[in-house]
């Protein structure tokens, strides 16, 4: 089922909010084509706080594999969004 366009609204801000703090830059800085390393200065470190914090926001797994291929912030929209639908779709004696 897709997602309302406020649900992807509320998920964008969120990302956007928990993205801002962990990389302590302003939100307006936090658009879809900004790069997590050149345009927010994210470090190894950076990015691996960011993708636990983006888990515990939404009660979601991020696989290693999934976090190395974030390039952007819209990489990370994307990855958020699919995670969340993965659990959505579990039956509920298997979330988390």
């Amino acid at each position: 089922m897709p997602m309302s366009g406020n649900a992807v609204d509320d998920m964008r801000n969120r990302v956007s909010r928990v993205m801002a703090q962990q990389f302590h830059v302003a939100s307006d800085r936090i658009t879809e084509s900004a790069t997590l390393d050149e345009d927010l200065g994210a470090t190894s470190l950076d990015r691996v706080e960011v993708v636990m914090s983006l888990e515990d926001e939404f009660k979601i797994d991020i696989s290693d594999d999934e976090a190395w291929r974030l390039q952007t912030v819209g990489d990370v929209l994307a990855c958020v969004t699919a995670n969340v639908g993965k659990m959505k779709a579990r039956p509920p004696a298997l979330q988390p």
